[in-house]
């Protein structure tokens, strides 16, 4: 794959263009020194993944440009980019729970659910048909567990299994519910306010019944009507059986199911119409004149032997559901039968969700192998993410060597250090990493300096993640720093080629990536071009340390002349340094730096002219070092005249510059601009002269116009 950019204005970025060819190797390195690109090319990214624009901030005015394509100049997908920036306290990966996901377990729970689901379903569908419940507010499901209490419907149905098995057909399943219960019935029946009159109805309602010839207290409307439809619809009747009534007059035969619905009928007829009752009614119906509760009220004038249940209407409520559950038995015991055959799959698949090692504790593990944090993080609700997909609820635990204790979150992140914040961010971008590759989502990864003020322990720590993602595939890696060391540790670790070595320059406002020239150690590389006047120059600082390691003071000494105005620095030959890398650097015995007599200090002046003459803005690292010795030998040569004492100068052992300075200032002996670019060359140029193998980020950082600006300032003070 190819990745393609072609960018313009965006943030800092006035123009690059550039070809990511990962066909060799999925994974690039870039150095890009502060203030060139660096964190604008990651907000650019950013922004891509996440669907925003890109502009330049600044220049508000100036047209932006996008565009990142594939080889086949298609636009890459926003879900297939992901920027790791170098610290967001509040980033989480959204995609963690993936991590806590075991399909097979979840697989066997969803199933069990889905079969119980759909036989809870089927039965619900006739229950809201009974009663009348269709809202989404108000359902079925829902007034179920409020009238018994109950927090779970499959368990409350499952308690009622004894009770509906022996329980026989009631024409308590012909109410309609949502007709007698709602908001407003409820409140009314609750605030006492028909009380009395109830009682006083019931009371009277009960004389009733005593007198009739068929109905009791215990063998009311309901229980007659109900004995009727079973007889009836189990073929009792048909079968040429006959029912006894004991009646006031005797016996009477009953020999069919219209037979006996006239009778009920008739009983019925002679209770409601009686008068006193009826009274006790209108005193019922006064009581609910308010216009909410009409439809109430005109069903308990279609239906009074409702009447006497509602003393206790919480317990009519029960016994409506229950009613309805036995009208509905045959649903009911395939819902309970499926029920209890999934419950046993669904324990278990918690048992083991709760037991399960997951991908996201593997990634916990090596991150607490690979980094030393006093804190210790676990999923509380392990079960409920593997089966439910719920978000993972995180639970921290901080040690302080002694005692263990669960902290929340942003109590921990109080306490802890920035280089321990930055370890937990890690941890997070490492759940979102393992999630894609996971989902097998081909993602290209923007690494913007994730090891930015780490220490060398968890910068090595997070090189190895580094290396796990590029080999483990599915990532096309691009890593970004402005730290020299660790592009070159990154770079190193990978095994990247020159050409997967990119640093960044700039001409203008132009940038441009190029394969990086030194490849790791600049020093090896200067080693082969000796004979060269850059690098000749550029290499003294080094071998300079190499004589002071060894123990050879003379040449030591003859070296600092180079990089210190001393009495011996304007005589010191080619010839002489040659000599001096001849017996330093054992390998360059065949060594010729020419022409022999010519002196360094001669040669010095010459490179750094021609170095201030190229119109590249760009210069690289040996002719910055070349540029900081001359503009420190100028500098000393210039404090040295004007403060006019050779005593003082020879007496100098150390600091050299620091010391001509202090001395040069305790004279007043400049004018406050001159000594402002004084304290520019003693600022700038001791980490630029004095580097080692270990040490040369410093100038690396430094923009090359800031050097020749220098460089022009002192020598104008020279003249």
């Amino acid at each position: 794959m190819k990745l393609n950019i072609d960018l313009k204005n965006c943030y800092g970025i006035s123009e690059l263009k550039y070809c990511f060819d990962f066909t060799n190797s999925s994974c690039y390195a870039i150095y890009a020194p502060n203030g060139f690109m660096k964190t604008s090319l990651s907000k650019t990214f950013d922004d891509y993944a996440k669907g925003r624009e890109s502009s330049d901030l600044i220049f508000t005015d100036r047209t932006s440009l996008r565009k990142i394509t594939d080889d086949a100049d298609i636009s890459l997908t926003p879900e297939s980019i992901f920027v790791i920036e170098p610290y967001n306290q509040e980033f989480s990966s959204e995609q963690s729970s993936l991590l806590l996901v075991n399909n097979a377990i979840k697989t066997q729970y969803d199933n069990a659910l889905k079969q119980i689901s759909e036989k809870q379903t089927t039965l619900f569908a006739k229950l809201k048909q009974l009663s009348g419940l269709t809202g989404r507010t108000l359902t079925p499901e829902i007034e179920l567990l409020k009238t018994f209490g109950a927090t779970s419907i499959a368990d409350l149905l499952e308690s009622l299994e004894q009770k509906i098995s022996e329980s026989a057909p009631s024409k308590l399943a012909d109410l309609i519910y949502s007709e007698i219960f709602n908001e407003k019935t409820v409140a009314l029946l609750e605030s006492g306010v028909i009380k009395d009159q109830l009682e006083e109805y019931i009371q009277r309602y009960n004389d009733l019944v005593l007198k009739s010839d068929v109905l009791s207290k215990q063998f009311n409307h309901y229980s007659a009507g109900a004995v009727n439809k079973q007889l009836a619809d189990n073929g009792f009747f048909a079968a040429k059986h006959t029912i006894n009534l004991n009646t006031k007059n005797g016996k009477k035969e009953i020999s069919s199911a219209e037979e006996l619905t006239k009778k009920i009928d008739d009983e019925r007829q002679k209770i409601f119409t009686d008068k006193e009752l009826a009274g006790k009614f209108d005193a019922i119906d006064k009581k609910i004149q308010n216009i909410e509760l009409r439809k109430f009220r005109e069903y308990l004038f279609e239906n009074q032997e409702l009447l006497p249940e509602l003393k206790n209407f919480r317990q009519l409520q029960k016994n409506i559901w229950i009613a309805y559950l036995v009208d509905q038995k045959e649903l009911f015991d395939q819902f309970l039968a499926q029920y209890k055959a999934g419950k046993v799959t669904i324990e278990a698949a918690v048992k083991q969700a709760q037991e399960e090692r997951t991908d996201w504790e593997r990634v916990v593990a090596i991150f607490n192998k690979r980094f030393f944090v006093p804190f210790k993080m676990s999923v509380s609700n392990q079960e409920d993410v593997i089966l439910k997909g719920k978000k993972p609820s995180i639970a921290f635990k901080f040690s302080d060597g002694e005692v263990e204790i669960d902290v929340p979150r942003d109590s921990l992140l109080k306490v802890l250090s920035q280089g321990e914040k930055r370890a937990l961010y890690i941890l997070n971008i490492l759940f979102e990493i393992q999630s894609r590759k996971k989902q097998g989502l081909m993602t290209t990864l923007l690494v913007d300096d994730i090891a930015d003020s780490f220490d060398y322990k968890n910068k090595y720590a997070i090189i190895e993640y580094l290396k796990d993602i590029v080999n483990s595939g599915g990532f096309n890696c691009i890593f970004l720093s402005h730290n020299f060391d660790f592009y070159r540790s990154v770079s190193g670790r990978l095994s990247l080629k020159q050409e997967f070595k990119l640093t960044v320059t700039k001409t203008g406002r132009k940038l441009k990536l190029s394969p990086e020239k030194y490849q790791n150690n600049p020093f090896l590389f200067w080693k082969k071009k000796l004979n060269e006047p850059s690098y000749c120059i550029s290499a003294i600082s080094f071998v300079r340390n190499l004589a002071e390691y060894c123990g050879n003071k003379h040449d030591y000494s003859t070296l600092t002349s180079l990089l210190h105005i001393k009495t011996n620095t304007y005589t010191i030959t080619l010839n002489d340094l040659c000599e001096i890398y001849k017996r330093v650097l054992i390998d360059k015995n065949n060594l010729v730096l020419t022409p022999p007599n010519k002196t360094v200090f001669e040669l010095l002046c010459e490179e750094s002219e021609k170095i201030i003459d190229e119109d590249d803005n760009h210069l690289e690292l040996e002719m910055k070092i070349v540029l900081s010795i001359a503009i420190r030998l100028l500098a000393e040569q210039h404090m040295i005249k004007r403060i006019n004492n050779q005593d003082f100068v020879d007496n100098i052992t150390k600091n050299q510059t620091i010391s001509l300075l202090k001395k040069y200032k305790e004279s007043t002996l400049g004018t406050s601009e001159e000594i402002d670019t004084l304290e520019q060359v003693n600022l700038i140029t001791p980490e630029n002269i004095h580097l080692n193998s270990f040490m040369y980020e410093p100038i690396l950082d430094m923009g090359s116009s800031h050097l020749k600006a220098l460089y022009a300032e002192v020598k104008a003070l020279a003249c």
